[in-house]
């Protein structure tokens, strides 16, 4: 390994892709080879499923499954006793749709003969014969993330072009185990056009699809006819048609991500046109489109995220027209409306479940409480994190409520859910018990420094640092604030080896005690875009650095140079 690789840190061998994340995946103590496999949480208020209010029970967890749900269960000796008096107990989160843990696979390269208006289906992003579980890491510290924010089962999509793969449900549990449900969940779909060929555009897509879905059926009713009556040619097929035909013949549903109203509406009319199964997932703007998302009776998964308020914050409250104080009131109607989303499917009496895609971990509370405080009911909150996509999936027989002979996935909490102070103590999937630290809150409070929102100063240089398996790395956040937007700088050690290097910060935010914000990375003709987030108490912060692909490491920076204006 010669000095430059070294001298490149943390980021560089992330970006580089050169750690082997099964090392140090579980970075909590968690996931360590069980003892035994039979658990009982005895005494804790059990919430069986959404609208229940709880009721002081003992769970008893064998092998993986609940043998028993009641007040006076005979424990067996071998069972090993988790105390449950002030604890709170939920099913298992399910996330709908998901890429935790997904690599992307190999870009295949061009024939010498290709022609862009007729590109073999493997460039062209069209390869329904692949499988999630195949580049899928149960060892990935984004499921050890997901894990930890409550998720215990996830519908785990592909990545690719239009027509990535098959989907595989997973269980978020010990990564040295098969952790593997269901092989063939959905054929997973998209409206990612191809770059310079066919399909490259939204109506090429469309057409494609139709295009596959009918010459699938045609070859299936030649195989018949070739199967039942003599003198018939033999059909030739592709492996493309070969694994759609579940799709035409019903038997697995069409993930379709489609996140704007548009391609909402399109894929809708492309199942009515067709007849497939289909299941909406990934969806972000579609107040406009609930009516025609109920007349169709289409599952949906909605994306576990609200819109930031980074627009609203940034308008100014003097020395503007008439005409920009219409624009920002338009600005602030449609950020409300945004928000109101979940809630006007509820409303509509549209069962949802979440999709995780594009999320983070990290905001699900805050997310969830953000969708409650704008009318989404607790109990249909929690039905999106269970019994729906339960539903959706077609799992409920074995998931998502806390019943006698269903999967052993639990969320054992500090207190009621949706409570702010709730914090997540065990996660128990497939059997296996992850034990999270309780942060500890802060009773000292610390005197508000002038012109610092929250009582927080978040205005200075930070120096920080970043624990990995690869060593220490670190350097400064410079943070400012200018016409009352937050913003700045960051030196990070340099992917190339070449020293330190600085990138702007952008999306920066303050809720609470809650800093985050992102930064570019350029590495080997590449751009990736690392979070930071964290939780600041007087002049430290802790947190986590996040680098899509790769999961999420511990931060931690010391507010060294204070700004005048904090």
């Amino acid at each position: 390994m010669n000095k430059q690789f070294l001298k490149a840190g943390m980021l560089g061998l992330l970006v580089a892709g050169w750690l082997n994340q099964a090392a140090w995946a579980q970075s909590d103590p968690t996931g360590k080879r069980r003892v035994t496999s039979t658990y009982a949480i005895t005494n804790a208020t059990v919430v069986k499923a959404p609208g229940d209010p709880g009721s002081k029970a003992t769970i008893l967890i064998k092998d993986g499954i609940i043998l028993g749900v009641g007040a006076s269960l005979t424990l067996p000796k071998e069972a090993k006793v988790i105390p449950g008096d002030s604890l709170y107990v939920y099913p298992g989160f399910i996330d709908g749709a998901g890429t935790m843990g997904i690599s992307k696979p190999k870009e295949v390269e061009r024939p010498k003969d290709f022609v862009s208006s007729t590109p073999p289906d493997e460039v062209a992003g069209i390869t329904p014969w692949r499988m999630a579980t195949d580049t899928y890491s149960g060892a990935s510290t984004q499921v050890d993330d997901w894990r930890k924010a409550g998720f215990t089962l996830s519908q785990v999509v592909p990545d690719g072009g239009m027509l990535p793969g098959k989907t595989a449900l997973v269980f978020l549990g010990e990564p040295k185990t098969t952790n593997i449900l269901k092989v063939n969940a959905a054929a997973a779909a998209n409206f990612r056009s191809s770059r310079g060929m066919y399909p490259a555009t939204l109506a090429g897509v469309m057409a494609k699809f139709r295009d596959i879905y009918q010459n699938t059926a045609l070859v299936i009713e030649h195989e018949r006819m070739f199967a039942t009556s003599a003198g018939i040619k033999r059909p030739q097929t592709s492996p493309t048609h070969t694994a759609f035909m579940p799709v035409v013949q019903k038997q697995l549903p069409v993930l379709f991500a489609a996140g704007s109203e548009l391609e909402i509406r399109r894929a809708i009319a492309l199942q009515k046109e067709l007849g497939f199964k289909l299941i909406l997932m990934g969806l972000e703007n579609y107040e406009s489109v609930i009516g025609v998302i109920k007349s169709s009776n289409t599952p949906v998964l909605i994306k576990l995220q609200v819109p930031d308020d980074k627009s609203i914050k940034s308008q100014k409250a003097e020395g503007v027209t008439e005409a920009t104080k219409a624009q920002y009131s338009r600005v602030k109607e449609s950020y409300d409306n945004a928000l109101k989303q979940a809630a006007q499917l509820e409303k509509a009496g549209i069962p949802f479940g979440f999709s995780t895609a594009d999320a983070k971990a990290a905001d699900v509370q805050k997310t969830l409480n953000t969708m409650i405080s704008n009318g989404l009911s607790e109990k249909a909150a929690l039905a999106a994190l269970t019994t729906n996509p339960a539903a959706i999936l077609g799992i409920s027989s074995m998931a998502g409520t806390l019943e006698k002979g269903k999967l052993a996935n639990l969320v054992v909490t500090t207190d009621t859910l949706f409570k702010e102070e709730s914090q997540i103590k065990y996660v128990i999937s497939d059997g296996y018990v992850f034990d999270y630290e309780i942060k500890k809150k802060s009773v000292k409070t610390e005197a508000k420094p002038e012109g610092a929102p929250n009582g927080v100063q978040v205005e200075g240089v930070w120096e920080y640092s970043s624990e990995t398996p690869a060593g220490s790395s670190g350097g400064e956040i410079t943070l400012k604030r200018e016409n009352g937007v937050l913003g700045g700088s960051i030196t990070f050690d340099d992917p190339s080896g070449a020293g330190k290097a600085t990138a702007p910060i952008k999306n920066a935010s303050l809720s609470g005690k809650t800093l985050s914000f992102e930064f570019d990375v350029a590495a080997g003709g590449m751009s990736l875009t690392v979070a930071i987030s964290g939780e600041i108490n007087g002049k430290i912060m802790e947190g986590s650095l996040s680098v899509p692909q790769m999961g999420s490491f511990p931060v931690k920076a010391t507010l060294s140079s204070p700004s005048q204006a904090n």
